[in-house]
């Protein structure tokens, strides 16, 4: 299943009798790619960041099925000072941050690698060789196996995998970027901090990278494909989403399938692996019906064909 579980509410406003129950059914569907992060939800009230992390820990402790998931996690946005709700006091990606980012998500994750290794947010303060090359010690050490970049503009993942090819360091081979079927109007602004949407110059790049993956999040828009109650958001008000929630519908419906499998299935036959954060068993039920969702190629011409 080429789909990523996001993990933000788990052990907070899912508890952990229903995150066991979400992630037993996951992999039993045969997800095995989990998302978090070492500050998830450090933005609620009374969080600290610690608590999406500890709750996949005790699930893979509890079901002793580690080798089979493949963990996804980041450094870079965690708060230093407590009670923060902002990214003003942000670890960052300096060597010492990274180091103790990674030692915290191991312990908490209670494992002793990590598949997948982010840097969640840029920082610009620090000198890209320093950041890259903790990374790259962490893959030397075995800690981390791959390592991906989240919320990174274009020119500057270029950038980085330069150096890391010049330096013979572990390079980026995966971003992760907010992205979804519809399209921003262009030269928008996203209100939530720390969201990097994916431009058509990343999407151009990526094209010419076969080594290189995008992870998409906020694939759903928080539900507002198909909640009437989850208004879409700003940044897509122009004509060309009429246009295309008018072609997603239409596909959906032929389909026997709802807007958000279609876009998820839109997604994955672009190669792009879709986040998705669920809180439900509902939820995660209808993503695991669009992981099987084939779109032939007269739906994706109808699909890509307007904007």
């Amino acid at each position: 299943m080429n789909i990523a579980l996001g993990t933000i509410p788990f052990g907070t406003g899912v508890d952990l009798k229903d995150t066991f129950a979400i992630l037993d059914r996951f992999h039993e569907a045969g997800g095995t790619m989990l998302d978090t992060a070492n500050n998830y939800p450090f933005w609620e009230a009374g969080r600290s960041g610690d608590e999406s992390e500890l709750a996949i820990g005790a699930w893979l402790a509890a079901r002793g099925n580690r080798d089979e998931i493949f963990i996804s996690t980041k450094a870079g946005g965690r708060p230093t000072v407590s009670g923060d709700t902002s990214l003003d006091s942000a670890e960052g990606l300096s060597a010492p941050a990274v180091a103790r980012a990674a030692e915290g998500s191991l312990r908490r994750l209670g494992t002793d690698r990590i598949d997948l290794y982010w840097s969640h947010v840029e920082d610009r303060a620090v000198p890209l060789e320093e950041t890259l090359g903790a990374f790259d010690g962490l893959v030397e050490k075995g800690k981390v196996a791959r390592l991906g970049a989240g919320n990174m503009a274009t020119w500057r993942l270029e950038r980085a995998r330069g150096i890391a090819a010049a330096r013979g360091w572990t390079p980026y081979t995966y971003v992760q970027l907010r992205h979804t079927y519809l399209r921003p109007r262009p030269h928008t602004k996203l209100p939530e901090m720390g969201h990097t949407l994916a431009s058509d110059e990343t999407l151009d790049y990526l094209a010419a990278e076969p080594d290189l993956t995008l992870w998409a999040y906020n694939t759903l828009m928080f539900g507002a494909y198909t909640r009437p109650d989850r208004p879409i958001p700003d940044i897509y008000h122009h004509p060309g989403t009429t246009r295309r929630l008018a072609a997603l519908r239409e596909v959906a419906g032929e389909l026997s399938a709802t807007p958000n499998q279609v876009v998820l299935a839109w997604l994955m036959a672009d190669g792009v692996v879709p986040i998705v954060g669920v809180s439900t068993m509902a939820q995660l039920e209808e993503a695991i019906g669009a992981a099987d969702l084939k779109l032939d190629t007269e739906s994706r011409t109808r699909l890509d064909a307007t904007s």
